[in-house]
């Protein structure tokens, strides 16, 4: 079982690298405008809303945006009811993400690899550095994706491991505590959901079962926004509250819609994985348009759970 682990730990690691190349090359292309952005159009809970979800779709991580707007809370520039209107943006567009490592482009990894290799080491212009980045960042996550759907298999042959995917496959509960977990540790909910798509493709996880760990994944990446408000301003933390308070209202209005959820999905896609994929769209849209119209009780409410405890 030892080389199985080491290569699985290889392949998140490809996983996590391609992750953070992607992020930097879309960081270099937009350069310091994201951060304009998020000040300039947020002045209303719409305009915030929008502005989270371009900013995480350019960024290709929800957390990377967590930790900027709470640093931009905590230095002044933005006020913590201009956060929740980002937070709700930021969810869904970190959807992109779990969309984007279902792509189905054969051997065409390799290409992608090579040219965006080549665009790397030759590019003086910005551009063709970002759009380098970007192709060897994507190639990374195909490869990972294909690395979990490989070991899927020979994993599942012990015991140990056929053990926590039967008791996965029989218990919410069980489904989510991996999804906080696994995504608490490696600080990324899109690896998280990507191993679970890994099992799921080779049928050793149910849909609904998957969707559990995806649920949990979205809690689990609000550990980043909590580290990140560590020792900050009274109003960065509550920010950072937030994002966890959101994720788990709507993960626990959503645990009694799973069996329906993974109904859709069949209906939406043939593919396990991109089944997912949907599954991590509906969730995120659904709760963060939902929430929209509400940011001024939002805000009463974590006031009123928080504030009085910081003072």
């Amino acid at each position: 079982m030892g080389p199985l682990l080491m290569l699985f730990a290889i392949y998140t690691a490809v996983f996590l690298i391609g992750m953070f190349m992607m992020k930097a090359g879309f960081y270099t292309l937009s350069g310091h405008r994201l951060k304009r952005w998020l000040m300039r159009f947020t002045a209303t809970p719409w305009q915030a809303f929008l502005t989270g979800l371009a900013t995480t779709a350019l960024v290709q991580s929800s957390s990377a945006v967590m930790v900027m707007t709470v640093g931009l809370v905590a230095t002044g520039y933005l006020s913590f009811r201009q956060s929740i209107g980002i937070i709700l943006g930021s969810n869904i567009g970190s959807t992109i993400t779990t969309e984007l490592i279902t792509l189905d482009i054969g051997d065409g990894a390799i290409p992608l690899l090579l040219g965006g290799a080549l665009l790397v080491f030759i590019g003086r212009h910005r551009l063709v550095y970002s759009l380098g980045m970007i192709a060897v960042g994507l190639a990374a996550l195909l490869f990972a994706m294909d690395g979990f759907s490989s070991l899927a298999k020979p994993l599942a042959s012990y015991p140990l491991v056929d053990a926590w995917l039967q008791q996965t496959n029989g218990s919410t509960a069980i489904g989510l505590l991996v999804g906080i977990i696994l995504t608490a540790l490696v600080h990324s909910s899109a690896a998280t959901i990507g191993i679970a798509m890994g099992f799921l493709n080779e049928q050793l996880l149910t849909l609904p079962a998957a969707i559990a760990i995806l649920l949990g994944a979205n809690i689990g990446t609000c550990i980043t926004g909590l580290l990140a408000s560590i020792g900050s301003s009274k109003e960065a933390q509550l920010t950072a509250y937030t994002h966890l308070w959101l994720n788990v209202v709507g993960v626990a209005a959503f645990l009694f819609w799973i069996e329906a959820l993974a109904r859709l999905a069949v209906m939406l896609s043939p593919a396990p994985d991109v089944q997912l994929a949907h599954v991590s769209v509906l969730f995120n849209v659904i709760c963060s348009v939902a929430a929209l119209p509400f940011v001024s009780a939002i805000e009463t409410a974590i006031l009123f759970l928080h504030a009085r405890r910081q003072t």
